[in-house]
């Protein structure tokens, strides 16, 4: 048996599992209440971020208010990100404004390294921009050059390779279109809180003129 073993079955064992306990739950992830924005020198007050997420280029992300970014989530804004007002993030998303997937085989290690990342052939860059609203699952991907619309359900994993239309519920790797949200909140459209509150109440009435037009 060797000694670390020995020393944890012996009695220092629980000093030592306290000790292990107590370290482990000061450096576990926690979210951040607030967020100085540098793109637009504005504290998002209401906008908490996990201390494990990682934001490469803070200066080229323009971030809303209310807004919730989960555990181990990456955003690479050296392109732009855009997060609007109240969206949600789930763990371990990653939205990528840059993509070296093609370029690489390209040119190979020392020339890929060589060469200006703007002379790169195949290196595909562009800005995410991610409307009002809209959360996004767990593991889900977000790649550049993507803009999706505001009060969007982008599915835990999902892979969003292309621009999608407001209030669109997407699945899928690659992802697709396969509802809308106004349909899944539909149900709740009678409440009066959810009437007052809802992000968007001009939607909500044509939404529900629409409906009842169908029906008659």
């Amino acid at each position: 048996m060797d000694f670390k073993k020995q020393l944890y079955l012996s009695p220092f064992g629980r000093i030592i599992s306290l000790i292990q306990n107590v370290f482990s739950f000061i450096s576990r992830p926690y979210m951040v209440y607030g967020y100085y924005s540098k793109f637009d020198k504005k504290f998002k007050k209401h906008t908490r971020i996990s201390s494990s997420s990682i934001i490469l280029n803070k200066e080229n992300l323009n971030i809303g208010d209310n807004v919730w970014i989960w555990h181990y989530s990456i955003i690479d804004a050296s392109n732009k990100v855009t997060i609007g007002d109240g969206c949600q993030i789930g763990a371990w998303v990653g939205i990528f404004t840059h993509s070296s997937h093609v370029s690489i085989r390209l040119y190979g290690g020392n020339s890929y390294i060589e060469t200006e990342q703007s002379d790169r052939l195949g290196y595909l860059k562009g800005a995410v921009n991610i409307g009002d609203y809209t959360f996004v699952g767990a593991k889900a991907s977000i790649m550049p050059n993507v803009t999706i619309g505001k009060g969007c359900l982008i599915a835990a994993g999902a892979l969003v390779n292309k621009s999608v239309p407001d209030f669109s519920i997407i699945v899928g790797n690659p992802g697709v279109i396969k509802g809308s949200t106004l349909d899944l909140d539909e149900r709740y459209f009678s409440d009066e809180l959810i009437q007052k509150n809802y992000f968007d109440k001009k939607t909500i009435d044509e939404f529900l003129k629409l409906k009842q037009t169908e029906i008659v």
